[in-house]
């Protein structure tokens, strides 16, 4: 573009010499001079033009840069100042979390002590010694002896989120085990202790390792809840459901942690003194949840009401309800009838949530994601394991508790 107008400058420079020869009548020296003073006049016009502008260029580039240059350094400056505030709110949140746990330890030592002697009353109970008296049947000779024995595990089965699958729970379930080490399970001694009024003691042995074992994940920083099984019949229990509730309102910091968990049926034919125990509990700050529910008819109302947080069903029932467009559907406000894809929706909005359990393989994931259910449980994201020996030591109930459940039977 330059070279063009240095031409046209040359040819308005040869047009001014050829005029001022022809009109003017000076001769061709003179003429030739004309043209090349108006030519180089053009050029330096030109030049001086070109330059203004580059200088001008330049100065908006530099002023751009100056503008960048401000900004980074007020965001370094913010930055700074953020990461200082971080960095005292985490050491004054340190500072508290240490001076809890040594607090925390000290009420502990002291409810050891409190249970300790609960249970000593409640094992002295004539009602309680004449109900678990030897008898004939061996399933419950052996939970007596596991209890007396100390035989009493916690296994810990994880519930993950989805579709992440982190640990976001663990479910603790309680397994006596016989003198070989054998494993008596749940279907063989829950009814063997409801005749012989055990479960109370079955369920704080359970408590109290649920208890220690949130304790342990609070010291690594892992905010991990645990669903913790309760029999109805301790809810109703007048004299283990005071003890219960002391040593529950001494663990309340555990509110978010520890879930309470009772049987679908149970919740459902619940009577007046468990309703008003669970309230208790709730007015703590614990929370429940009911497994084995056997369809979606959930009255969310009640369930809120409740402060019942989590609702677990069978994957597979869960799927086929949610698939079939006249399947159950949960009682609520809604006046309509609602889709499969938005009960899930439903139940947040009552606070409950849905867990899918008895998953045990990839089909069956792909299939409760479709459904956008929050969490899952079962074998495919972990089976039941006992806690570590070693843990299993520091979680077992003072041996004062363990020398009265020796004098049993």
């Amino acid at each position: 573009m330059t070279f063009v107008l240095f031409l046209l400058y040359i040819a308005i420079g040869g047009g001014v010499g050829y005029c001022v020869n022809a009109f003017a009548g000076l001769g061709l020296p003179l003429s030739i001079t004309s043209g090349a003073i108006t030519t180089v006049i053009l050029a330096q016009i030109h030049v001086l033009v070109s330059s203004s502008r580059s200088h001008r260029e330049l100065d908006e580039r530099v002023e751009r840069v100056e503008r960048t240059t401000l900004d980074t350094s007020e965001r370094v400056d913010v930055i700074g100042a953020r990461t200082e505030a971080v960095e005292t709110t985490i050491k004054h949140e340190l500072t508290e979390r240490r001076d809890a746990l040594v607090s925390e330890m000290k009420q502990l030592e002291g409810l050891i002590d409190r249970l300790s002697r609960s249970f000593e009353a409640k094992l002295a109970e004539p009602s309680v010694v004449s109900s678990v008296a030897p008898q004939d049947d061996a399933i419950l000779r052996d939970v007596r002896d596991a209890l007396k024995d100390g035989r009493v595990d916690l296994h810990l089965q994880p519930i993950v989120s989805l579709p992440q699958r982190r640990v976001s729970f663990y479910e603790g379930f309680t397994r006596l085990r016989r003198p070989d080490g054998s494993l008596i399970l749940p279907a063989e001694f829950l009814d063997a202790a409801r005749r012989a009024n055990l479960m109370g003691i079955i369920d704080n042995f359970t408590l109290f390792r649920c208890v220690q074992i949130v304790r342990r994940l609070a010291e690594r920083d892992r905010r991990v809840g645990v669903f913790c099984n309760i029999a109805a019949s301790s809810l109703e229990d007048t004299t283990f459901f005071p003890m219960f509730l002391q040593f529950m309102t001494e663990n309340r910091d555990l509110s978010g942690a520890v879930i309470f968990e009772i049987r679908a049926d149970r919740f459902e034919t619940s009577s007046a003194t468990m309703r008003e125990n669970m309230a208790k509990l709730t007015a703590l700050g614990f929370r429940f949840s009911i497994d084995h529910a056997n369809d979606l008819s959930l009255d969310l109302p009640r369930l809120q009401a409740a402060s019942v947080r989590f609702v677990k069903m069978n994957g597979h029932v869960l799927i086929e309800q949610l698939r079939d467009p006249h399947g159950t559907r949960p009682v609520s406000s809604i006046n309509r009838r609602v889709d499969g894809a938005e009960v899930t929706a439903v139940l947040s909005r009552y606070g409950v949530t849905l867990v899918a359990e008895k998953i045990e393989d990839e089909a069956s994931v792909v299939e409760i994601l479709e459904y956008d259910i929050p969490y899952g449980q079962g074998h495919i994201f972990g089976a039941p394991r006992p806690i570590k020996a070693s843990l299993m030591e520091e979680t077992a109930p003072p041996s004062e508790l363990m020398q009265r459940l020796s004098n049993f039977g």
